[in-house]
This record gives C-alpha cells, sequence and structure tokens, in this order.
C-alpha cells in the first residue's frame, strides 16, 4: 500500500476526459505501447504513451473517451514525449483496461471529480 496522502496533495492532480483522435505504433518504447494524440476540448490536444496494445487495436481506439492526468510535466520516452498519463488497470490476462466514464458523449476537457 502506498503512503496516505491529504485531500490537498489530491487535489493538485487534475484529471479530465478526452477522446482518442489518433493513434500510431511506437516501435522504440521498450514494452509494446502505442502514441495517443487526445482531444481535451479547451485544454487542447495532447499526446501520451500508453501500453495497451494486448487489449486494444489502433482502430478500437480512435474516437475512446478516456481518463486522463493533464498535468504531469512532460515526460521523454524513447524519441517521444508524453504529456498526459492515460489510467487504467491491469485485468486478471496483466493486460490493461481503460478507465472510462459510464457515460457516453461527455464533453472533452470535463474535470473528473
Amino acid at each position: 500500500m502506498k503512503p496516505k496522502i491529504t485531500f490537498e496533495d489530491f487535489s493538485k492532480i487534475d484529471l479530465r476526459i478526452g477522446t482518442i483522435i489518433a493513434v500510431e505504433d511506437f516501435p522504440k518504447a521498450r514494452k509494446p505501447a502505442y502514441q495517443l494524440t487526445i482531444d481535451f476540448g479547451d485544454l487542447g490536444v495532447k499526446k501520451s504513451s500508453a501500453q495497451i496494445t494486448q487489449r486494444y487495436t489502433k482502430d478500437d481506439l480512435i474516437g475512446k473517451q478516456i481518463t486522463a492526468i493533464v498535468n504531469f510535466k512532460k515526460k521523454q520516452i524513447a524519441n517521444f514525449f508524453s504529456e498526459c498519463l492515460v489510467l487504467g488497470i491491469e485485468n486478471n490476462k496483466q493486460e490493461i483496461v481503460l478507465l472510462q466514464s459510464s457515460k457516453l458523449n461527455i464533453k472533452n476537457g470535463t474535470q473528473v471529480s
């Protein structure tokens, strides 16, 4: 278990809903991954690397709404800069399953609270 945090610590995390608008293979990643381009509405478009190739095809991902942390500093992964962290959980097959809203068509950029 990780250390306990305060509500103030949690409030620093900016969780938003976005829609994947482009997906590219990422052959230079150490583990199989995609390079995602995600539309966050008024926050703009951000890129992310995601190790979700076992569960999702590129076609599956286009138009899919996801949840991401959008206020991380950029992180360089090989020759790519990831600007946000797409959230998911590992299932019993050790595949990453994306976290997403149960309601469809939420406005891009909507803050998760």
